[in-house]
């Protein structure tokens, strides 16, 4: 049975190794007005203004996975939301970011491209599409196209998801879920911003 296309971002699902795991997310400031929707589930990079922004297909490094944000809106109201929605003028916007380099994540692959178990190991860059403003959700995928190059995900299993683990060669194993960790992660290397 083929798998089915419905992509969700990053959605974490624990940690490397035995830890404990909590999901937890770290604050980081949005800049006001900037520009770019974010959705819950998208990649997020950490900029030179101490703010952040989404991740693009080869940004690297990438911070950590969005979770939503909370601002105070022109009328003084507090708005927690599962997207940043773009251009929002505010100057207490704060983002929810899992930022743990040891996380885990599902995420489902493109359409392109057919899903084998040796791509376990694997890296494999973003496929990046606006998210919906309805339920902020993200729509980010992994690529189809794995190597053992350099990334910003490494592909650490196959989800246990019944509807998405076919895998194999063809049509059949397109949009087939997996376990990945941030491989390109910005607390994992040595530079800055």
């Amino acid at each position: 049975m083929a798998n089915k296309d419905a992509p969700f971002g990053l959605k974490p699902v624990g940690e490397l190794g035995s830890g404990y795991n909590t999901s937890g997310t770290t604050e980081y400031s949005i800049a006001s007005g900037a520009t770019g929707n974010i959705f819950s589930g998208d990649l997020v990079k950490m900029l030179n203004t101490g703010t952040v922004l989404v991740a693009g297909a080869t940004d690297n490094p990438v911070l950590g996975v969005f979770r939503g944000c909370q601002y105070t809106d022109s009328n003084g109201d507090v708005i927690f939301s599962p997207y940043w929605p773009s251009g929002t003028v505010t100057s207490d916007a704060v983002a929810f970011v899992v930022d743990d380099p040891n996380a885990l994540f599902e995420v489902q692959s493109a359409a392109t491209g057919s899903v084998v178990q040796t791509v376990v190991g694997n890296n494999a860059d973003i496929v990046y599409t606006s998210g919906s403003t309805k339920t902020g959700i993200s729509a980010v995928e992994i690529s189809g196209t794995t190597a053992a190059t350099s990334a910003q995900l490494r592909i650490v299993g196959v989800s246990g998801d019944p509807d998405n683990n076919t895998l194999g060669t063809g049509a059949a194993s397109a949009n087939v879920n997996l376990i990945v960790k941030i491989n390109e992660h910005f607390y994992a290397q040595t530079v800055g911003v």
